[in-house]
């Protein structure tokens, strides 16, 4: 049995690629010293923004029912 090809797995041998000076100082990710965010890091913010718009339409919505409230006992009182 013979080991060429690895069965055509993925992530199986492959061509290695020899690193230039750039992708050894960490370039090459976003453009930015030290590769920018990775994609974790992006997730995060994304999910941080995603929070904040939320917690913000929940303070509104119930602002609104304070106010609907304090309506409604003006007009029976």
């Amino acid at each position: 049995m013979t080991r060429g090809g690895a069965g055509h797995l993925p992530g199986v041998g492959g061509s290695r690629r020899h690193l230039g000076r750039e992708a050894l100082r960490g370039g090459g990710r976003g453009g930015r010293i030290g590769g920018g965010l990775d994609a974790g890091a992006q997730k995060r913010e994304l999910l941080r923004g995603l929070r904040e718009k939320r917690r913000a339409e929940e303070e509104r919505r119930a602002e609104g029912e304070r106010r609907a409230e304090g309506e409604r006992g003006r007009a029976s009182g």
